[in-house]
């Protein structure tokens, strides 16, 4: 764009929240691959493994999904969320013997399409939703809670068992 004269320089860098947003996504994306790099994915995966331990693997699919979801209040986008947590807990996934991880793999993903309702900042669109005033923010953060639950009982209600009987 630059090249065909569609923008100039000082448009690229007036966009201030754009630089903000590679500039915050870039580091998450590189301290992620860097963790990994360090074997901290590996050796968090494991501890986090053993403490779960004589459980059964369904009831460990359950609790780690539904804490990859809830955990998602602390991030600003689902981006930055799935750089900074996916590794991990897919790590944890690889460190439990006779794991089903393609199915636990697609839970963790399928709930990334499903967290943007939680807060006003959890995806692109939820702030501009928030902003435009049509829903309070008290309402925002209840019906984001709500749907929230519905959405992951259902994820681990019907998919998780369809994904299970699929994977035989």
């Amino acid at each position: 764009m630059l090249a065909l004269r569609v923008v100039d320089w000082n448009d690229v860098l007036g966009n201030k929240a754009a630089w903000n947003t590679l500039i915050w996504f870039g580091t998450l994306v590189t301290l992620a691959a860097g963790l990994t790099r360090v074997n901290i994915v590996q050796w968090l995966g494991g501890s986090i493994a053993d403490a779960l331990g004589g459980m059964s693997i369904n009831m460990t699919v359950i609790l780690l999904v539904s804490a990859f979801f809830i955990v998602h209040y602390f991030f600003a986008s689902i981006t930055a969320h799935a750089a900074a947590l996916m590794p991990v807990f897919l790590g944890i996934g690889l460190a439990i013997p006779n794991f089903p991880l393609l199915p636990y793999a697609l839970l963790l993903s399928y709930s990334l399409g499903l967290m943007g309702v939680l807060t006003p900042y959890a995806t692109g669109p939820a702030p501009v939703y928030y902003a435009s005033g049509y829903i309070s923010r008290r309402d925002f953060w209840l019906y984001g809670a709500i749907f929230g639950a519905i959405f992951l009982a259902a994820l681990l209600g019907l998919v998780f068992p369809y994904l299970m009987m699929l994977h035989g």
